[in-house]
């Protein structure tokens, strides 16, 4: 038996491309150049204590990020030519608005649909991206350098995929913060995200002292900087919790009291009956009560998360949503934005629905 592995260990390594693979330093080179963006973003989800993000969806970030890389390779590609620019000045100025807003493009989506709510998720759902990116990236040079020495591996694997995954998070984070400010939607806060962002990846790309000092800055001012995005993050989130789970409870008990009409909802419902269907008023108020029944629910699991408690969704609540989303259908789309005001349906409280139904 021993024999036999040894036998076979031999004909493994007197293979040409095994060969080739040792004596270029691969085997070294690529967790060098891998392993530190992957290990940083597990190191992200480990300190989400509301766990607001989950594994699977990660996984698509991360898959969606590189399939941006492929779109990244594609349109420099073009643009190079079209321009007529030097690589240096290109890779500089043009690559990193491009690649800034193709990773961009995954998180407009996502803020658009309400799936981010808080700093934290934004930052972990725009680290996860540019995670996707930077492995791809980073492959792609392994197999077009393979003969770099282990430092420029280093410098890829500490510098370059970090900043990838963290100026996608800075993105994200600043898309939300400035998103929330604005009643209607609009294009201006992606913009200026996406810019800020291109920025940062523009100077990183520059190395204006050194590569390593370069990448010595995103190894220690990135931790930094999420930590402080995760504090904020956790703190504002824990203070909404309280103050919403307060409001929820006193609404529902008015209208188990039959007192809605002494609420922003009731006083809706008054100011439109005359607008709306008998039976499409009577819809709303259905509505209403689910939409607050499940705002609760969804609060109190993420109280009980933040700690360390796992709370199981039931089928009384898969009944609610899809009772809710028979109810959405039958209001249809006008009624639905004339609520929206009186019903408190900000980004938040539609984003929490999101994270009870996924469970």
């Amino acid at each position: 038996m021993c024999s036999n592995a040894h036998a076979a260990a031999d004909l493994v390594q007197s293979h040409p491309v095994v060969n080739e693979i040792i004596n270029s330093g691969l085997l070294v080179k690529a967790p060098v150049g891998l392993l530190p963006v992957l290990a940083f973003l597990a190191t992200l989800l480990y300190m989400d204590s509301f766990k607001l993000v989950r594994f699977r969806l990660i996984v698509w970030l991360i898959f969606g990020g590189a399939l941006t890389t492929v779109f990244a390779y594609y349109i420099n590609g073009y643009l190079i030519g079209a321009l007529q620019m030097e690589f240096m000045d290109y890779s500089h100025f043009v690559a990193p608005i491009v690649e800034e807003s193709l990773k961009g493009l995954i998180v407009v989506y996502l803020i658009a649909r309400n799936r981010i709510g808080f700093l934290v998720d934004g930052a972990l759902i725009g680290f996860a991206v540019g995670t996707g990116f930077a492995v791809v990236e980073n492959l792609y040079y392994l197999y077009l350098i393979p003969d770099a020495g282990i430092a420029v591996w280093v410098i890829r694997g500490f510098g370059t995929a970090l900043m990838h995954g963290g100026v996608t998070a800075i993105f994200a984070v600043l898309a939300h913060v400035l998103t929330e400010r604005q009643e209607k939607a609009v294009l201006s806060p992606y913009i200026y995200a996406m810019l800020i962002a291109a920025v940062l990846h523009s100077i990183f790309n520059q190395f204006p002292i050194s590569p390593v000092f370069s990448a010595m800055v995103v190894l220690i001012g990135l931790p930094l900087v999420l930590t402080l995005v995760f504090n904020k993050s956790s703190s504002v989130m824990h203070e909404w919790l309280e103050v919403d789970f307060d409001a929820n409870e006193a609404l529902l008990q008015k209208i188990m009291a039959g007192e809605l009409s002494e609420s922003r909802s009731g006083q809706f419902l008054l100011k439109f009956r005359d607008r709306f269907q008998p039976l499409t008023m009577a819809d709303m108020l259905c509505y209403i009560r689910l939409h607050v029944e499940l705002a609760i629910r969804a609060k109190s699991m993420l109280m009980a998360r933040e700690y360390d408690m796992d709370v199981t969704v039931d089928r009384e609540v898969r009944d609610k949503f899809e009772e809710l989303h028979a109810l959405e259908r039958n209001i249809g789309k006008s009624g639905l934005l004339a609520m929206r005001p009186y019903l408190n349906m900000s980004r938040k409280e539609l984003w929490q629905l999101f994270i009870l139904e996924e469970q």
